[in-house]
């Protein structure tokens, strides 16, 4: 059987721009600010991050530079940068499965 080649995995800033894209089209700072509130501000893009990050998923071909509006650019998401999201949430979904199956998560009730 042919052995398959383990995929890159997601770094947690790629992840929440790919999500806040899937949503629609944003400029770099709502891209932040849509990241911060969905996560509870437990992942705070700081500009180096933020914007080191969309420049390797250019360069990736998962998102792609749109129409700016008047002062910034706007990215929007790719198909490629789609089926990476799709990849992503199915093998975190396996995760999640596997942990339920195994009584491995918290139910939420206190002991």
């Amino acid at each position: 059987m042919p052995r398959r080649t383990p995929r890159k995995l997601l770094t947690p800033a790629a992840l929440h721009i790919l999500l806040t894209l899937a949503d629609g089209d944003q400029h770099g700072y709502a891209i932040r600010a849509a990241v911060e509130t969905r996560t509870g501000g437990e992942l705070e893009l700081g500009p180096g991050t933020l914007y080191e990050a969309l420049h390797r998923m250019v360069e990736s071909g998962w998102i792609r530079a749109v129409a700016p509006d008047e002062r910034r650019k706007v990215y929007a998401l790719t198909v490629a940068g789609r089926a990476e999201l799709d990849d992503e949430l199915r093998r975190l979904d396996a995760i999640i499965t596997y942990a339920r199956n195994n009584a491995l998560l918290p139910d939420g009730t206190e002991s």
